[in-house]
């Protein structure tokens, strides 16, 4: 079972991580939008942006709780 983390969808946006298995030379991570259904609904996803590719991808917030894919800040 994997480990997680308490973390808050609000507080995520610009926040850091790297991924715990990089591929394709993409290891750290930016957050650089959150996603709604709705203006004021809660946030379901996350865009994150690779720091040196700049490719991003959209995740479960939740993913990010998992600490054998993401660790929290720049390792």
């Amino acid at each position: 079972m994997a480990t997680t983390r308490r973390l808050n969808p609000e507080k995520l946006l610009l926040s850091k991580w790297t991924a715990a298995s990089p591929r394709n030379q993409e290891k750290h991570f930016l957050v650089v939008k959150l996603g709604r259904p709705a203006p004021d609904g809660p946030v379901e996803t996350v865009t994150l942006e690779a720091v040196y590719t700049r490719r991003q991808q959209v995740v479960p917030w939740q993913s990010l709780r998992d600490k054998s894919q993401w660790l929290q800040g720049w390792k």
